[in-house]
């Protein structure tokens, strides 16, 4: 699928609770209307999961001049690769069974500091903090799994 624009999941992260560690999983549920399985940001309104890009972290890496910053210090669910984020408000993205509806940017706060000197700054253009989703059809996920934007699948089979 990364071929036809799309890209996989890296990473998978829940959060235990609010303000607590961020646990690397191999799979989660995504339920509608609630968010991820086990996660403290489940039953949000519209932050249920949130996703940031492989490539940009890579550059937030490389502007910090720390190559192994591990990117569970950002605090997002889900890691992906080869699937630009930024500008995608309103769009849905497509991952295995499951849809999510992305509502923003998820803006750098006071804890990325707190979590890396500079973090915060290296995280504030371009969108490398992510967004943040509402799910809107559940499933299971897992690394590995193709990520997509739907309305790309919908007029694909379209055609």
């Amino acid at each position: 699928m990364t071929s036809s624009g799309g890209g996989k999941i890296e990473a998978i992260w829940l959060k235990r609770a609010h303000r607590g560690p961020m646990d690397p999983v191999d799979q989660a549920d995504l339920i509608a209307g609630h968010g991820i399985e086990g996660d403290a940001n489940a039953q949000r309104t519209k932050r249920q999961v949130t996703l940031i890009e492989a490539d940009l972290w890579e550059r937030v890496r490389a502007d910090l001049d720390h190559p192994t910053l591990d990117p569970s210090l950002r605090r997002a669910n889900l890691l992906v690769r080869g699937l630009p984020l930024a500008n995608t408000r309103g769009r849905t993205l497509q991952i295995g069974p499951a849809r999510l509806l992305i509502h923003g940017e998820t803006r750098p706060c006071r804890l990325m500091e707190d979590a890396h000197p500079g973090l915060q700054a290296a995280l504030d253009p371009q969108w490398r903090g992510g967004v943040y989703a509402e799910v809107v059809e559940g499933g299971p996920i897992q690394l590995g799994d193709p990520v997509a934007w739907a309305e790309a699948e919908e007029n694909a089979a379209e055609s």
